[in-house]
Parts: C-alpha cells; sequence; structure tokens
C-alpha cells in the first residue's frame, strides 16, 4: 500500500441503487486515485423501521429488503470484508460483468463468488448479531442522520471523517469523478459543514 493511499470504509445497503452509483464511482478512480475500500455493511430497513415503509435518497417511499444485507452481513462476517464487495459486485452484475438496473439474485451471486450456497437459507440468530453490529458500527460515526452510503474516509496522514454519501444519480465522467473525490475529500474535512444538495 503506498504512503499516498486512502482508506475507505463503505458501509452499504446492498438494494440501494444510489449506494451502487457511488461504489461504481469509488471504484472506477483506481487507476487515479490511491484508494483501499473495506467494503461494510449497513440496512436501510433497519435504519427505518420504526417509519412502517422506509425512504430512499431522494426522501420517496419505499419498503427496503433486509434478505440482502442480512446476507451481505454473513459474507462479511465470515469470509471477510473483501469478499462482501465481491459479492455486492456479482448482485449488481450479469454473467458478462455487465451492469444492471436492480440486483439479481442471492444464491447466483453466492454461486458467482464460489461463497457457500447456504448464506441465501433463512435468517439465523447470528446473522441478524452481525447486521446490527456492522450496521450499528456505521451509521454511529455520523453525528446528523444516516443513510446508505456511509463513507469514512482515513487520509494518508491518518485523519479520518465520515460521511453520508456521495448520492449520484448518474456515473460521473472520469475527470469529472476524480474532481468529485476531491471537492469530498474538501467538504469533509472542514469543521461544521453539514449537507450539500442540489
Amino acid at each position: 500500500m503506498s504512503a499516498n493511499t486512502w482508506t475507505v470504509d463503505f458501509w452499504l445497503d446492498p438494494a440501494c441503487p444510489l449506494t451502487r452509483r457511488t461504489a461504481r464511482w469509488l471504484t472506477s478512480m483506481a487507476a487515479d486515485v490511491p484508494l483501499q475500500v473495506h467494503w461494510r455493511v449497513m440496512s436501510l430497513s433497519l435504519l427505518y423501521e420504526d417509519e412502517g415503509n422506509s425512504r430512499d435518497g431522494s426522501g420517496e417511499g419505499r419498503a427496503w429488503p433486509r434478505d440482502p444485507a442480512l446476507v451481505a452481513a454473513a459474507v462479511q462476517d465470515g469470509h471477510g470484508h473483501a469478499a462482501l464487495g465481491d459479492f455486492y459486485d456479482a448482485l449488481w452484475t450479469g454473467q458478462d460483468g455487465t451492469e444492471q438496473e436492480g440486483i439479481g439474485s442471492i444464491a447466483d451471486a453466492l454461486r458467482r463468488c464460489a461463497l457457500p450456497p447456504d448464506l441465501a437459507d433463512g435468517v439465523s440468530a447470528g446473522r441478524d448479531t452481525a447486521l446490527h453490529s456492522s450496521h450499528s458500527d456505521g451509521v454511529g460515526r455520523l453525528a446528523g442522520s444516516a443513510g446508505s452510503p456511509i463513507l469514512s474516509l482515513t487520509a494518508p496522514y491518518g485523519r479520518r471523517e465520515t460521511i453520508l454519501g456521495p448520492l449520484l444519480d448518474a456515473m460521473p465522467a472520469p475527470a469529472d469523478a476524480v474532481t468529485l473525490w476531491k471537492a469530498t475529500v474538501l467538504l469533509a474535512g472542514i469543521p461544521g459543514f453539514r449537507e450539500i444538495r442540489r
């Protein structure tokens, strides 16, 4: 790992399309920005369970499935953060690697990642505990309201800032992707900065 490498702890709800675009944006810069991403799971269903139905980043009502997050938590807990990243990619891509509009089959994603197929079977107490633990770790790092994704950015010199987002409606062009990264880091480091929205 380079002395200039940023570490990004990335909490995701695996079913959230806005989160997926943020993940794709972050990994698209691998050739331009030295990043090490640690994939972690959280759950919009858990976050909003007291509201009766969930909200996505646009504020519109939506019911969030918990099964993808439970399986993702089992992958993270039993196989590590890199395996979670691979599983997450497989959920959102076809057999040929083409990006999909929504998540695919959990069982198929596990098979393509050579993960145990029984991870797709039902809810267990251990799996629920793993999800709650990872979720609480991410959400607890934010001073304000939470959502998905949560990014905890650790600079090469050690400073850490945790933010919600950025949320993207579309993938930025390659040059804009790096500009967005620089802007994100700059804004995250300003004390008292809370939110920017369009």
